[in-house]
């Protein structure tokens, strides 16, 4: 893309996206993600009811009565997109690709994160951890961001969900809040990877999908091709077996995610290309306040 076209884009993504997390997400961010670590604040006498475990026992000897220690939420937290950039993403068939919803997302949750005063970064995965993005504040950093979601040319298409999964748990010492953004097009086996990050920070998966893969038009015979593999074929579309078997392919889909993310302990959200995807996201917040 060239650079004039680039930076056209990235102010059209940053004026609607710096909007939507100011004017809409303001509060419910911030109620939603609350720091997660605490951090020493002061000590008073004990009283009844308190947790044992909190006395101080230095200042206790000191004063010959038990006194503990009183921890403060953390507010400002580090906030992780990790964005799926596999060639399954380049599918859509009605308001917009995958990928365009994706941008979008990611962009208005960093905006909302840099509102909040939070560090942000990013992992950008296929089968691998393509680039890494370290976590930092600010404007020029977040443009920086999006300039990437916008531009960046993988080296792989196709996915694994568990290798930035495991990169996350390794990578980021500190608790953080980290949104996956995906389709989720994936049939390897990462719930262990999941629930192992999630255990040490909290995940939250935001699958991104185009209706036409829950259910095909019927228009004959088409040429299709895979994404991530550029195996081709053609398929009979207007076929009954066709279109059954394509219905019972996402429904398992579906169920295997919802499966994944409740063993997990993730919270989730399936947003479509067509959809409102602010709604969808006020709806997950509102579920974790």
């Amino acid at each position: 893309m060239e650079t004039s076209e680039l930076i056209k884009k990235v102010r059209k993504i940053e004026i609607k996206t710096r909007g939507l997390s100011h004017n809409i997400f303001a509060g419910q961010y911030h109620s939603a993600f609350k720091g997660r670590g605490m951090s020493f604040s002061e000590v008073r006498e004990y009283q009844y009811g308190d947790d044992v475990r909190d006395i101080d026992w230095n200042v206790t000897a000191r004063f010959n009565k038990p006194y503990i220690k009183v921890f403060e939420e953390e507010r400002e937290l580090t906030v992780m997109l990790i964005v799926d950039m596999s060639n399954s993403l380049d599918f859509g068939t009605v308001n917009c690709t995958k990928r365009d919803m994706v941008t979008e997302i990611a962009a208005t949750l960093a905006f909302a994160a840099i509102q909040n005063n939070d560090k942000i970064g990013v992992i950008f995965f296929t089968d691998k951890v393509e680039k890494f993005i370290p976590p930092q504040k600010g404007r020029k950093h977040i443009l920086y961001i999006i300039r990437e979601l916008i531009n960046f040319e993988p080296e792989s298409r196709k996915t694994d969900i568990k290798v930035p999964l495991e990169f996350l748990t390794n990578a980021i010492k500190k608790r953080c809040t980290a949104f996956m953004i995906s389709d989720f097009i994936d049939n390897s086996d990462y719930r262990n990877a999941m629930t192992i990050a999630n255990r040490k920070h909290d995940l939250v998966a935001i699958q991104v999908y185009d209706r036409r893969i829950a259910s095909m038009p019927e228009i004959g015979l088409v040429r299709f091709m895979d994404a991530e593999t550029g195996e081709e074929m053609y398929v009979d579309t207007s076929s009954p077996k066709v279109q059954a078997y394509q219905r019972e392919w996402w429904k398992s889909q579906v169920a295997r995610l919802n499966e994944i993310f409740n063993k997990s302990r993730v919270d989730s959200v399936s947003i479509s290309t067509e959809q409102d995807y602010v709604k969808a996201l006020l709806n997950l917040f509102a579920k974790r306040s």
